[in-house]
């Protein structure tokens, strides 16, 4: 079981310019007290054929985590231009939201991004340099892929039954070659498709799903197993376990309740699970 849950995130702003800073309202539960921080990351994914161009935006220390439901503000600046090679700032890419425990990674969120310009006449006919000013991405913020890995935490107790467990996702890069370049294109078309049936400008929001388990997606099974989740609340521990090393697609249904926005860097916002539970988080 994990001692930490991630039960939602929103993207605040989007769409947006490309240049302009991501901005995730992330929201978790904590089970236990913890000795150490959680560590997020933001990471853009800089092009569809190979691992060197990808970015580290931004990380973000979120410590003491009090037992309860907490929620903060996670911003990160836009991509550096430099690192990405010109013929894919514009198009299809991923970015992915993550966070580790004692340097071992426990969840991880990606979303598609999509790059274009603020016209159709741009888009019909781009101008051989790109003008970076005009050109506005837009999160597909409800279909996230959601990837959670067994660690163990504190105590040997809570370490998985084969330990360290296996994560090739997490702890072994993907090869730049055929195989990295043709998944990528996959993913390319599916996205392709899902912004087809959405009004260009809408702006979704992921959040306060549980961990409920759906039927498994066909088509798109992982080796670590792939789920699609809909947007049904569930917060049971058999759940939790179910969904351990699991790849899913989370639909995060809106609670109707949003904390008071955080700066940069921001304010952890707790709400704890019970009344006589009380505690303040740093974020550093």
């Amino acid at each position: 079981m994990s001692v930490v849950s991630l039960l939602g995130v929103k993207v605040l702003n989007n769409p947006a310019p490309f240049d302009s800073k991501y901005q995730f309202e992330i929201t978790f539960e904590c089970l236990e007290n913890l000795k150490n921080d959680l560590e997020w990351k933001v990471t853009y994914v800089g092009s569809a054929t190979s691992s060197e161009h990808d970015q580290e935006l931004d990380s973000l220390l979120v410590g003491p985590v009090p037992v309860g439901v907490n929620k903060f503000i996670f911003e990160a600046d836009s991509p550096n231009l430099k690192r990405i090679p010109d013929s894919e700032i514009l198009g299809v890419t991923v970015i992915l939201l993550s966070c580790s425990y004692d340097d071992r990674e426990f969840v991880r969120v990606g979303y598609y991004v999509n790059n274009e310009y603020d016209s159709e006449e741009l888009n019909t006919e781009p101008p051989s340099k790109v003008d970076i000013k005009r050109v506005r991405r837009n999160v597909l913020a409800e279909k996230p892929r959601v990837t959670r890995f067994a660690i163990k935490w504190d105590t040997d107790d809570s370490a998985p039954a084969q330990y360290p467990p296996d994560q090739p996702e997490a702890d072994v890069g993907i090869d730049d070659g055929l195989n990295y370049g043709a998944e990528e294109v996959e993913l390319e078309e599916g996205l392709k498709a899902e912004l087809a049936q959405l009004p260009p400008e809408e702006d979704e929001e992921m959040d306060g799903a549980a961990d409920t388990a759906g039927a498994k997606a066909d088509d798109d099974e992982s080796d670590a197993g792939s789920e699609d989740l809909e947007a049904e609340s569930s917060g049971s521990e058999d759940e939790e376990e179910e969904a351990e090393d699991g790849d899913e697609e989370m639909d995060m249904g809106e609670d109707g309740e949003t904390a008071p926005q955080g700066q940069a860097n921001g304010q952890m916002k707790e709400q704890p699970a019970h009344p006589q539970q009380q505690g303040e988080v740093m974020v550093h």
